[in-house]
């Protein structure tokens, strides 16, 4: 959410710089509101101030003993016209508040400008994607023929874009999971939180999923309860009305949660593995910091997740996304992306990204500053997508008899050193 203020004394510019990501700002629909709250208000002071002078009249009547019937009656119309005012200049306030609801986010100065991911500009590139002695596979051959994944089985108990692990498949993503969080609980300093996978409209909205993505989301029938899309809503939700103290901050959580998501409008992307799916995991890391630090913290909050990379060994490179292809709340976003040689390019398996105070204005998180209290900053990235980590181990340590090396790091989580051949479901 924009602040209100703001966004009424600078409308043109706001438009200008909304322009740069693609969104058209109706500034005379919103100059009309504004115009419209105005007069009400400046009829409603006008009032007032006749009134104040009426009351006083009515004073100087009665002490000279003169009947002010007709005064009072004057004085109470006079009320109600200013109480309708008020009501009118407060129901435009509301109109010009769903407004600013469904308009994304200003992006930093430092974004560059651009229509679509092709303008996007790579940052850094770690690791040299290799070179196999055979032709790689992907992830979708590899995991049936291997016994580890089974999407025909995923279907029938669900439907598509589902995915049935097995075997040392399945412990694969649970030694996953639990590397990423021991990673950034022991080395990067976040505090572990398991939220509610069951989230409220509420939450939603102060994130900035709802009202406008609401088709991507998945809501339990017959209940204000929906399906987390994300880690990110539940945790930043922690602290929704809420004000902490300044000394507090930086605060750093990362949870675990499976993910829901419709996935309307991706029809035809990622169709076949488990690059898309309607359910996957997600190691998530959430920042509530100061805004004159946000900045930094963001720098540093993508160092940890591009660590996971590292200590895998999985090359990968990061790009800051254009103003044309940043989300809908962000202010800034840097996207990491892994090498997969089964599909020869880099695929997203985080996002990193500053909302600035975008999300605490639309959820009330503030922080204390003496007697006042001002909006904190909130940034949030994967940390990471576990689910296209497993994408990308199974991918790049294929050997050439078909087995998976598990890389160093992951091989006391599953006591094991070599994926091999599972006994297949019969």
């Amino acid at each position: 959410m924009h602040d209100l203020g703001f966004f009424r004394a600078n409308l043109d510019s706001i438009a200008q710089r909304l322009a740069a990501r693609g969104y058209s700002l109706d500034v005379a629909a919103l100059r009309s509101l504004d115009q419209e709250r105005r007069a009400a208000l400046t009829s409603s002071e006008t009032l007032k101030a006749e009134r104040n002078a009426a009351t006083m009249e009515i004073g100087k009547l009665k002490r000279e003993g003169t009947d002010t019937t007709e005064h009072q009656k004057k004085v109470r119309e006079t009320g109600e016209r200013i109480a309708a005012l008020d009501e009118q200049a407060k129901a435009v306030d509301e109109r010009f508040r769903d407004a600013l609801a469904g308009i994304p986010n200003l992006p930093h100065e430092s974004v560059p400008v651009g229509q679509s991911a092709d303008d996007n500009v790579e940052v850094r590139q770690e690791g040299t994607p290799l070179s196999f002695g055979f032709e790689p596979k992907a992830h979708w051959d590899l995991g049936p023929e291997l016994g580890i994944l089974d999407f025909d089985r995923a279907a029938k108990i669900t439907g598509a874009r589902f995915a049935l692990y097995l075997g040392l498949g399945a412990r694969l993503e649970r030694a996953l999971i639990n590397f990423m969080l021991d990673t950034h609980l022991r080395e990067h300093g976040y505090t572990e939180v398991l939220p509610p996978f069951l989230i409220n409209s509420a939450s939603l909205y102060g994130t900035g999923q709802l009202p406008k993505f609401a088709a991507d989301l998945f809501k339990l029938e017959g209940t204000d309860y929906w399906l987390a899309p994300t880690a990110e809503v539940p945790v930043t939700n922690i602290y929704r009305d809420e004000t902490l103290d300044a000394d507090a901050l930086p605060v750093k959580f990362c949870a675990y949660t499976p993910c829901f998501r419709s996935e309307a409008g991706s029809y035809g992307r990622d169709v076949r593995g488990i690059i898309r799916q309607h359910q996957f995991q997600k190691v998530e890391l959430v920042k509530f910091v100061h805004p004159d630090k946000s900045y930094d913290e963001l720098e540093s909050l993508t160092h940890d997740a591009e660590d996971i990379l590292r200590k895998l060994g999985l090359p990968f490179r990061t790009v800051v996304l254009c103003t044309g292809d940043m989300g809908f709340s962000s202010a800034k976003t840097y996207d990491i992306e892994v090498w997969l040689p089964g599909q020869n390019g880099y695929k997203e398996i985080s996002s990193c990204s500053n909302f600035e105070a975008f999300q605490a204005r639309r959820a009330g998180i503030r922080y204390r500053v003496g007697k006042k209290s001002e909006y904190l900053h909130t940034l949030n990235g994967s940390g990471l997508a576990v689910g296209r980590t497993w994408v990308a181990i199974v991918e790049n340590y294929q050997q050439a008899d078909g087995t998976i090396v598990i890389p160093e790091p992951l091989r006391p989580y599953l006591n094991a050193e070599r994926i091999t051949p599972e006994r297949q479901l019969k």
